[in-house]
């Protein structure tokens, strides 16, 4: 990826309508979506799926970027909330058709790969966080997984810093036994 003040450069000049700029904005972060996806996502498709989303989202929503905060952070929010859409949507997928399973060919990434399996709990977690406690998800999902700044996460969630830093504890403390079941 270029630097990060010519993305910045970038993202305004493709927010302001700029084709071109997008084009090679879309050109640059893409390597580095694919990544991020991939720390969601454990199934390499799924995170070029996502992935795909995710630029298509960009494209659609620049517009909206007004500059206030980083590119890298807003792109860190559409990450995010694709690669978990991707999971609910594969999720959902694989309730609605699971006589089409077969059992013997099937197989749990849980029980083959601890990176992976480790994912899929942590997306689970994530998503019974959200049905319990949708404010904690976002300052767990932007400094957990994401790896942001506590400042950076604070100003992009809108809390002050001691509140930002209070819902970090209790989202952990909520998942860490969720996980801790899971292994």
């Amino acid at each position: 990826m270029q630097d990060a003040a010519g993305t910045e450069e970038l993202a305004l000049r493709a927010a302001a309508g700029d084709q071109a700029a997008l084009d090679v904005l879309l050109q640059q972060v893409r390597p580095e979506v694919v990544r991020r996806c991939g720390r969601f996502l454990p199934c390499r498709e799924d995170a070029e799926e996502a992935a795909q989303d995710v630029l298509l989202q960009v494209s659609r929503k620049i517009t909206t970027f007004e500059g206030r905060s980083r590119f890298s952070t807003w792109l860190h929010t559409v990450v995010s909330n694709c690669a978990r859409q991707k999971y609910r949507e594969l999720k959902r997928r694989a309730a609605e058709r699971p006589e089409e399973i077969d059992a013997a060919q099937h197989v749990d990434p849980r029980t083959t790969s601890v990176i992976a399996g480790s994912r899929i709990d942590l997306l689970e977690a994530l998503d019974r966080l959200e049905r319990e406690h949708p404010h904690l998800v976002a300052p767990l999902v932007y400094r957990d997984i994401c790896q942001l700044e506590y400042a950076e996460v604070a100003e992009r969630v809108g809390i002050p810093l001691g509140t930002l830093k209070s819902r970090l504890h209790e989202a952990r403390k909520q998942v860490r036994p969720w996980l801790a079941d899971a292994s």
